[in-house]
């Protein structure tokens, strides 16, 4: 075993041979949008995303599904596990099969199994100080699902939300074979602090972000968050957040916005200043929905976030 739970990344790694390791991963979650084949490609994205974050390239997937079934009809079941489906075969990793049970409630994802080369993983403990942090997708997804539970998302942002969350994170494998990128992680459910949080531990650095370059979702979003579209799970990522974070002209609405709870959120990367040329080019050649350069790792006993306003 090369990293396991204990290390809070983002899969587990099991070397096979000289230059090849197994990744393994698992993740599923209850709806976030109304559409069923939006789900299905959604939380296929989400859970395929923990292979891309470690460099890696996935081989098969097993479907995960729970079934109301006195509330779920055969054709929206189908639907879902069309959208997953078509992910997946995006991908290029095959669905060889998976397992169904009776739920109260709908919960679709996948048990993934992936390749990697064990000198090219990109892990959550290999950040140094003066990295710069880059970001490739724009927050807010968590403020935008809830606020579309609630009927409160305006169409545009709603749409901009579910492009972003649908879309891979296949660029992280071309980063790694290239040895472009060695730190970083996927932006989940801890959001962006806490997923950088747990990178500055296992890594022994901390690190400084600049408020003004992450990107969000759309205006829209600081609506949101004035009208309390906040997900319990931002909220509580937000309480974490206080004990590793030093705030400077922050405002509460930005601090809710780096804490929201991500779904199939963008790579958070950790790249060295030679790489950065190369790294932005390879984000444009995968047209990655941002490439934001929002801070940087730094050395910090602590491991301290600083952030800035």
């Amino acid at each position: 075993m090369l990293i396991g739970a204990d290390a809070a990344d983002d899969a587990g790694v099991c070397r096979l041979e000289a230059g090849r390791a197994l990744i393994q991963t698992v993740d599923f979650f209850t709806p976030v949008v109304d559409d069923p084949y939006d789900y299905g490609q959604i939380a296929a994205a989400n859970a395929l995303s923990d292979v891309f974050a470690m460099g890696g390239r996935p081989l098969t997937a097993l479907n995960i599904l729970c079934v109301p079934e006195e509330h779920l009809r055969p054709e929206t079941v189908r639907k879902i596990l069309l959208g997953g489906a078509a992910k997946a075969r995006e991908a290029r990793c095959p669905i060889i099969g998976g397992h169904s049970v009776k739920s109260p409630e709908p919960i679709y994802g996948l048990a993934v199994t992936g390749i990697v080369d064990p000198r090219r993983l990109i892990t959550n403990a290999s950040a140094r100080p003066n990295d710069h942090l880059l970001l490739t997708k724009p927050l807010g997804t968590g403020i935008v699902t809830t606020a579309i539970k609630e009927g409160l998302a305006p169409s545009a942002l709603a749409h901009r939300a579910v492009s972003s969350m649908r879309r891979l994170n296949s660029v992280g494998p071309d980063l790694a074979e290239r040895r472009l990128v060695r730190a970083g992680t996927d932006i989940t459910g801890f959001g962006l602090l806490g997923h950088l949080a747990s990178l500055c531990r296992q890594s022994g650095v901390g690190a400084q972000i600049d408020v003004s370059a992450v990107p969000v979702l759309g205006r829209g979003v600081w609506d949101l968050i004035g009208r309390g579209c906040i997900p319990g799970g931002t909220r509580r990522n937000l309480g974490s957040a206080e004990s590793i974070a030093d705030w400077l002209n922050v405002t509460e609405e930005q601090k809710l916005l780096l804490a929201d709870a991500q779904t199939s959120g963008g790579l958070l990367l950790c790249v060295a200043d030679r790489h950065l040329a190369g790294v932005l080019a390879r984000l444009r050649a995968h047209d990655t929905a941002s490439a934001a350069r929002i801070g940087r790792i730094v050395r910090s006993s602590g491991n301290r976030i600083l952030v800035k306003g």
